[in-house]
């Protein structure tokens, strides 16, 4: 867990990840952060739904902001991309104790799951992805990226992280040539992680 706070999105409204969006590009907001952000903070009352401070709250969205530029700048090389890989936070499993049948790769690294439980978000990635032709990818750290694509050689990347973590990430894809799309998890921490998997779908 790279940031030294915990956070939770899952209370904020779709229409604010749509407006970061939206001021990234119309306002370049990924080259000039200023003001701007704290009246975002604020419009949103996201110190009141997260209980972050405001640097911490500003970091973030900093991080995010980030991940949707990377995320338009690559948009039309990735779609271009033949050979595509998720990768995927373990941390998002439903279970994280032996519950969770998936079973780990050593020599990947990866976990491979095993559809054990319906509801859970990983098993439903996954089936997603591999129904669309993508190689799956469930992580144990972000120090697996490099290894698997030394392993493999894949020209498009999707990934699934919180932004610190996706912006490491973005800068090995960039030394490696791969196309890259992210998307950010929305609660963080050690287990019980978060993304939209309907943002996922759209990336995929």
């Amino acid at each position: 867990m790279p940031y030294g706070f915990t956070f939770d999105l899952t209370k904020i409204s779709r229409l604010f990840f749509k407006e970061i969006a939206r001021v990234s590009y119309e306002k370049r907001m990924h080259e000039r952060f200023g003001e701007t952000l704290k009246d975002l903070v604020k419009k949103f009352r996201i110190e009141e739904l997260t209980g972050l401070n405001l640097s911490d709250a500003i970091q973030l969205l900093e991080d995010l902001v980030d991940v949707e530029a990377r995320n338009f700048l690559e948009r039309e090389k990735f779609r271009e991309a033949k050979k595509r890989a998720l990768f995927l936070p373990h941390c998002s499993r439903k279970f994280m104790d032996n519950r969770c049948k998936a079973m780990f790769k050593h020599e990947i690294p990866t976990y491979v799951c095993a559809h054990c439980s319906a509801d859970c978000l990983i098993n439903k990635a996954v089936s997603i992805a591999e129904g669309k032709g993508y190689d799956v990818y469930i992580l144990p750290g972000g120090s697996c990226v490099s290894k698997i694509l030394k392993l493999r050689q894949y020209e498009g990347i999707v990934g699934v992280a919180c932004g610190e973590e996706l912006k490491i990430a973005g800068e090995i894809l960039s030394q490696m040539n791969v196309a890259g799309q992210a998307v950010p998890l929305l609660r963080n921490g050690c287990a019980n992680t978060f993304f939209n998997i309907n943002t996922l779908l759209k990336v995929l």
